[in-house]
């Protein structure tokens, strides 16, 4: 992944009428005035209008008319596929993107339908043997923030795709908007491909939208934020959104065993990212009397059978967030399988169950996420685009002339890399604990040291055969 999501901006036309930033800057430099869009965003979200028809029903001058027929698009991406699950819980929409990128967004339906991990509790059963459900019905969409994802998180697929662009305010937008015309939405989360923190500033665009009463109107508590924890942005979240819930990434007690799950936690140690968590509760709760409520900062936990699932990970993280136990709750996810590189495996129900009754020893609320669309992979940790992975991982012409060069000069040096890397796929596969994972990870230094000189080695033979 050599690119940075700032170096893979990119322009748009037209652009996307939801895009408060491009429609304010052109009828600003027209001289028309900022009450029009809001009067243009109320009849395209709320009503649906096309926009050469907005004209025709209030009362808008001609530039700004304009403007938007010529220069903006009510989407500039459209659902090419539509997946629902088998129980009617959850839609995944597949949305491809102006520049041809594609992008998932699911929907999520609690309250109505039979969830097979609906706590029993919460279960009621009708004399016709029929299931009703102690819970409210609603629908929550789960939004992307950019092409594939940097962070690499071991145990997520999107992390597979490598970071391919960011998206704009106008195209987040747009995934709450094709959502709205398959169910009303009541909450957003964002936790579909990407790191909402990675793409700050768009991510807090869209947020000023949805939470605008001229536009989508939704209450600031019903959006959530989930970040593997970019602490200089997590700091400022509170302020720059108030009212947003959090979710952190956790999945792990100690930073050796979180680096190992979180590659990317090496740049921001738990540490830090504990102490960004604290600062966002202190300023969250100075806002709590203007949105009615304190909420509590959701842990998120991918529990991982045989990684970080034992009865002393169980314990450290207890101690770990037990001097927080009144402003956090712990979220356990079940591993769910994916294509990734690795032999997880998901923790059986008795596994799960008794890790999370030793962390709610240390006096932590607990609660086990409901499984939802894994026969449509668009459970936690599923969403990846095949084509997009495809052709990011695609070589150019220039990779397929260097590697015809290169491939005689280097195919001992490859035999002997395969060789190193054996022992340690085959440790991590026969032993799935932490142990195991830190000899994971040491092989995998060593193979990377060993590409690194094979790469050296080829280069110093090109340049002396020129």
């Amino acid at each position: 992944m050599a690119s940075t999501a700032t170096t893979r901006r990119k322009s748009l036309h037209p652009l996307p009428i939801l895009d408060e930033t491009a429609l304010l800057e052109a009828f600003s430099a027209e001289g028309v005035k900022e009450r029009h869009a809001h009067t243009i965003w109320r009849h395209v979200v709320q009503q649906r209008e096309a926009l050469d028809s907005i004209h025709d029903k209030v009362n808008i001058p001609h530039k700004a008319h304009d403007i938007i027929t010529t220069r903006f698009a009510r989407t500039t991406s459209r659902v090419v596929e539509r997946s629902d699950s088998s129980d009617g819980s959850t839609t995944k929409l597949l949305i491809e993107l102006q520049d041809g990128r594609r992008i998932e967004t699911v929907i999520m339906r609690y309250g109505h339908v039979q969830l097979r991990s609906f706590p029993e509790q919460l279960q009621l059963r009708r004399d016709d043997g029929s299931v009703e459900f102690r819970s409210s019905r609603r629908a929550t969409v789960c939004i992307s923030s950019q092409v594939g994802c940097q962070m690499g998180c071991t145990f997520c697929a999107t992390g597979t795709m490598g970071l391919l662009s960011n998206l704009t305010s106008g195209e987040i937008l747009e995934q709450l908007y094709h959502a709205n015309g398959v169910e009303r939405i009541r909450n957003v989360v964002f936790m579909g491909m990407g790191e909402p923190l990675d793409n700050y500033e768009e991510v807090l665009k869209a947020i000023r939208a949805m939470t605008d009463a001229r536009r989508f109107n939704l209450s600031p508590t019903r959006i959530s934020i989930s970040t593997v924890g970019v602490v200089k942005r997590l700091r400022q979240l509170a302020t720059d959104a108030p009212g947003v819930s959090l979710a952190l990434s956790l999945h792990a007690p100690t930073q050796e065993l979180r680096s190992v799950i979180v590659p990317t936690s090496k740049a921001w140690p738990l540490e830090r990212i504990l102490e960004a968590t604290d600062h966002f509760i202190r300023s969250s709760k100075k806002l709590s009397s203007r949105y009615h409520k304190n909420q509590a900062v959701t842990m998120e936990y991918v529990l991982i059978s045989g990684v970080n699932s034992s009865e002393e990970t169980a314990h450290q993280l207890g101690k770990l967030l037990q001097p927080r136990k009144d402003d956090v709750c712990l979220n356990v996810i079940p591993y769910n399988p994916t294509d990734v590189p690795f032999d997880y495996q998901p923790p059986s129900a008795s596994e799960t169950e008794a890790f999370g009754s030793i962390v709610r020893s240390h006096g932590i609320t607990v609660t086990v996420r409901q499984e939802l669309g894994q026969d449509i992979a668009s459970a936690c940790g599923q969403l990846v685009v095949t084509r997009e992975k495809d052709r990011a991982d695609a070589p150019t012409s220039a990779d397929i002339e260097q590697a015809s060069v290169a491939r005689s000069e280097s195919r001992w040096h490859t035999t002997q890399f395969r060789r190193w890397m054996t022992p340690t796929r085959q440790l991590i596969k026969r032993e799935r604990g932490v142990g195991a994972l830190r000899w994971g990870v040491l092989g995998l230094s060593v193979a990377c040291c060993a590409a690194l000189a094979v790469g050296m080695v080829v280069m110093r033979q090109r340049r002396t055969v020129r």
